[in-house]
């Protein structure tokens, strides 16, 4: 086969990209090719790099490329980062936050929901993505159930525009879907969902961009931190100890060698009850401490307690998150706990 610039982007366009189920030409991941007599040269853009598939992606190039034009050529390959191209859908995505939970019933979502509009209202720029793939619940948390993502074409590819609402920018399957279904999908389906809001989506630019996981450990967890630049997880918990022995497995997964995904603190969530007629007054219903306690246990931050509130789960169910609501002492709590986070990114 004659080496020129066409033959070898074919040649390449049979080297698979697994994570993103595509070949990397067609992903635009191979950048500055040259060609020049027995050289070849270019560079091979990544999510991220450190993760065990750049080697086997560079592999399988060159393995594919000697194996068309001779063992005798030179091959010069270069992994390079996104972010470091200056390019990608989250290229303006300074920080990236996962929010996790070992179990669900904990208010996960809730929490997630109401720490992206805190996270604004200290003046950032937001965006939130739903990747519980079998229990969206942003598009009803936010009053979105009727809206859809808006998509326009680049370099002949459907770019997804998140829906903006409050001030946040959003994306769920939930959007996609019949709500009234239950998605029966195996794991390479959730995660070809996952990469569709990260990857295939125009984020634009934005200071924080929380994502809300499922709960326990699987596919989506496993997804997101071997195939993006996570900056950090936020693990939430109730009082409860029988709440924590799961989050301990989640908070444990997160600490393995494979996952590389930092821990930025626990967040005890229903902490205690505070009266809509009396916020000064706080019922430790579960008793006192145990998010403290928790935390220490991990060797991670304490970030804050939200308190149990009647005009959450309304809230949440009338499309207006309560962080809106500047009279709230859950707001306050949610203030707070927003403040912690920028802390560690400033």
């Amino acid at each position: 086969m004659t080496r020129t610039k066409s033959s070898v982007i074919e040649v390449l366009k049979g080297v698979i990209y697994f994570a993103k189920g595509d070949n990397i030409v067609d992903l635009g991941m191979v950048d500055e090719l040259e060609v020049a007599d027995n050289n070849i040269r270019f560079r091979l853009v990544f999510p991220k790099l450190g993760e065990a598939s750049v080697n086997i992606v560079m592999g399988a190039a060159t393995k594919a490329l000697k194996a068309a034009f001779g063992e005798e050529i030179k091959l010069e390959i270069t992994p390079i980062a996104e972010k470091d191209k200056g390019r990608g859908p989250l290229a303006g995505v300074k920080h990236i936050i996962a929010v996790a939970s070992g179990k669900g019933g904990v208010g996960k979502s809730t929490v997630a929901a109401n720490l992206a509009i805190a996270l604004s209202r200290a003046g950032s720029q937001v965006g939130l993505v739903d990747a519980d793939i079998y229990g969206p619940s942003v598009p009803m948390m936010f009053g979105t159930e009727n809206m859809q993502p808006g998509v326009y074409e680049k370099e002949g590819k459907p770019v997804i525009v998140p829906i903006e609402k409050y001030g946040i920018k959003l994306l769920s399957i939930g959007y996609f879907v019949d709500s009234n279904k239950p998605l029966v999908w195996r794991g390479p389906m959730a995660t070809t969902a996952l990469n569709q809001l990260l990857s295939d989506a125009d984020w634009g630019v934005l200071d924080f961009l929380v994502i809300d996981l499922p709960p326990g450990t699987g596919d989506i967890q496993l997804t997101l931190a071997q195939s993006y630049s996570v900056n950090g997880a936020v693990i939430v918990t109730t009082p409860q100890k029988v709440a924590f022995a799961d989050v301990k497995r989640a908070a444990t997964m997160f600490k393995q060698e494979k996952l590389t995904i930092p821990l930025l603190g626990l967040i005890e969530n229903m902490a205690y009850f505070t009266p809509s007629d009396s916020p000064e007054k706080k019922y430790f219903i579960f008793g006192d401490g145990h998010g403290q306690q928790f935390a220490d246990e991990l060797d991670i931050p304490f970030l804050g307690q939200i308190p149990i509130d009647e005009k959450i789960a309304a809230s949440g169910d009338n499309g207006n998150p309560i962080a809106l609501d500047e009279n709230s002492p859950v707001t306050k709590a949610f203030d707070e706990v927003a403040v912690r986070l920028r802390e560690k990114f400033q």
